[in-house]
C-alpha cells in the first residue's frame, strides 16, 4: 500500500525538501518500492511506492500530466481503470505506463472533479 504526504504553506512560504523526506521517510514502511517529490513554491507531495499494477519505472510519483498541469500522488486500486483507459484513450489520451494512477491522472485531466464517480474501487490521492 503506498503512502502520500503533503504540505501545502498557506502562508505561501516555500516548502521545505527536509520535512518533506522526513514525512515519506516516516511512511518507508507504506512503499518499499520508490519514493518521489514534487515541489514548487508553497506546495510539495511525497510519495512511497509500492508498485504492483505496473512495478516499472514508467509508474513513478508523484506523477505529472502530459501538459504539466497537473500532479498526482495515489493510492488504492480502480477496479475499472481499463475500461476507463479505453474509453481516455479513444478521446486521445496517450499513457507511457500500464498503471491504473496514470488513468486517475488523466481522467482528472479529462473530467475534472467529475471523474470520481465513474471509478470503481477504494482509493486516496492527493492532486495539485
Amino acid at each position: 500500500m503506498c503512502g502520500i504526504a503533503g504540505i501545502f504553506n498557506l502562508n505561501g512560504e516555500p516548502v521545505s525538501p527536509v520535512t518533506l523526506r522526513k514525512m515519506t521517510d516516516a511512511i518507508t514502511h507504506r512503499g518499499p518500492d520508490g519514493e518521489g517529490f514534487y515541489s514548487d513554491n508553497f506546495i510539495g507531495l511525497g510519495h512511497r511506492r509500492l508498485g504492483v499494477i505496473d512495478p516499472t519505472p514508467a509508474g513513478h510519483q508523484p506523477m505529472i500530466s502530459k501538459n504539466g498541469q497537473v500532479v498526482l500522488s495515489y493510492n488504492g486500486e480502480i477496479y475499472n481503470f481499463q475500461e476507463l483507459r479505453a474509453e481516455l484513450e479513444a478521446l486521445g489520451h496517450q499513457f507511457h505506463s500500464r498503471t491504473d494512477s496514470e488513468v486517475v491522472l488523466n481522467a482528472w485531466v479529462e473530467w475534472g472533479r467529475d471523474w470520481v464517480v465513474r471509478f470503481n474501487g477504494m482509493f486516496a490521492f492527493a492532486i495539485w
